[in-house]
């Protein structure tokens, strides 16, 4: 899984190497970009509001494009930083939390109660993924196991999005994030004892 997540991380990467260029003449920094696809993706959330989910999910990808692009400018411009990071990181929890929250209020108006609560654990879900790999690699441990990461989250939100199937792109997402952080809690579990021997 990993190594097919390299494989298209890297075919995007030389696809946006044109784009990358012009951000870096246009000398637009690397946290530029993070803001402005956080922003996307606000404008994203009020489109799923709105009820408009296919313009929402076209705004979503696209934001989800910056998401990829600022840390690939970070390293063509040099500008790797541990503040540009942080800011990263940090702005990822709240574009995925604006847009499942935008999805949990469209599925509660639709009536289903359930389903908008089953996004609420989604998100707690998602947030854990995040929150095992930081506080594994806080510990020394590298921790990018597992097979719902972020950019698996953005596609299977967009389909549902394009596609009107939220519900049960809600139901995999909850499913697949546990499966994750299940798989990260060993994998961490196992390094440390390593270590410890």
């Amino acid at each position: 899984m990993e190594n097919i997540r390299q494989f298209f991380a890297t075919q995007l990467r030389r696809a946006f190497t044109p784009m990358l260029a012009a951000l870096r003449r246009l000398r637009i920094t690397p946290n530029e970009v993070t803001i402005a696809g956080t922003i996307l993706n606000m404008v994203a959330a009020a489109l799923v509001v709105a009820d408009h989910l296919i313009y929402a999910g076209i705004v979503f990808l696209v934001a989800g494009c910056f998401d990829m692009l600022d840390g690939a400018l970070a390293r063509m411009a040099q500008k790797v930083t541990r503040f540009g990071a942080f800011l990263d990181s940090t702005l990822d929890r709240v574009s995925e939390g604006v847009v499942l929250a935008a999805i949990a209020y469209l599925l509660a108006a639709e009536g289903h109660a359930i389903d908008a609560a089953l996004v609420v654990l989604a998100l707690m879900g998602a947030m854990l993924v995040s929150y095992t790999r930081a506080r594994a690699e806080s510990l020394g441990v590298e921790c990018k196991v597992g097979i719902m990461s972020r950019p698996e989250r953005v596609i299977l939100i967009a389909l549902g999005l394009f596609f009107d199937v939220l519900p049960y792109v809600i139901y995999i997402m909850l499913a697949l994030t546990v499966v994750t952080v299940i798989q990260r809690v060993v994998h961490t579990y196992r390094q440390l004892g390593r270590q410890e021997q």
